[in-house]
């Protein structure tokens, strides 16, 4: 038997759409550098997944001396100059996918912690109106792994967060999908996602479909008929 499709699609961005995280590393690495400190991969991979203010005191704590709101923006311009300059950084099989989820009406969001400006430049360089909903780190009270951003998303698309599928690359983000209820796929890209709490994990998106989605969709609900929402 054919399983339905889910009410909506819920996308994080950075590591799961594009492959930004990097570019936020180097913005980082050179920021802290600029105010006399250093800066390893291994602290930069704390702050994959995290709002951007947590981020910012994260900074602050490595010698930068900005303020939160002016470290938010420096890093956003960066990274935004690079999506500017040299396109979205697609992860493998995620432009396709979306593309079919359009094609097949099935409602999309965007979910992140990034601000909205960078939020609308990835998702008008998709080449196709991608996103029904953008909900991004200024649009949200509590950032990820609160539940709040997905739920938020779910009422702008009017669906239930349990009738929907989260595509997740961090354990901050996968945290917040399951806490809102919905069925949440983990696409691992810089850090594991082992013991976040992700319905399945997959390696890629590269070859997977609609099919894919529905059935896993279906699998979780079947062995979770009534999901509870974590506030």
């Amino acid at each position: 038997m054919t399983s339905a499709p889910p009410a909506a699609v819920l996308w994080d961005m950075d590591g799961t759409l594009v492959d930004t995280e990097g570019y936020w590393m180097a913005a980082e690495t050179a920021l802290v550098e600029r105010h006399g400190g250093t800066w390893t991969h291994e602290q930069a991979l704390t702050l994959v997944g995290s709002g951007l203010e947590r981020s910012a005191e994260i900074l602050q704590e490595a010698g930068v001396r900005m303020s939160v709101t002016d470290i938010i923006d420096h890093l956003t311009a960066e990274v935004s100059r690079r999506l500017a300059e040299e396109g979205n950084p697609f992860r493998p099989g995620a432009r396709e996918l979306l593309a079919e989820l359009k094609d097949a009406g099935i409602p999309t969001a965007l979910v992140t912690m990034s601000l909205r400006s960078m939020a609308e430049t990835v998702a008008g360089q998709m080449g196709f109106d991608a996103f029904d909903v953008v909900v991004a780190g200024d649009d949200v009270t509590r950032p990820k792994p609160f539940p709040d951003p997905y739920l938020q998303a779910c009422a702008l698309l009017g669906v239930d967060a349990a009738d929907t599928v989260a595509l997740e690359d961090s354990p901050t983000g996968v945290r917040a999908a399951v806490a809102a209820g919905a069925t949440t796929v983990g696409i691992p890209l810089m850090v594991s996602l082992t013991g976040a709490g992700a319905t399945g994990i997959w390696e890629s998106l590269q070859g997977r479909t609609l099919q894919d989605l529905a059935d896993i969709h279906a699998a979780h609900r079947a062995a979770h008929p009534h999901p509870e929402v974590n506030e």
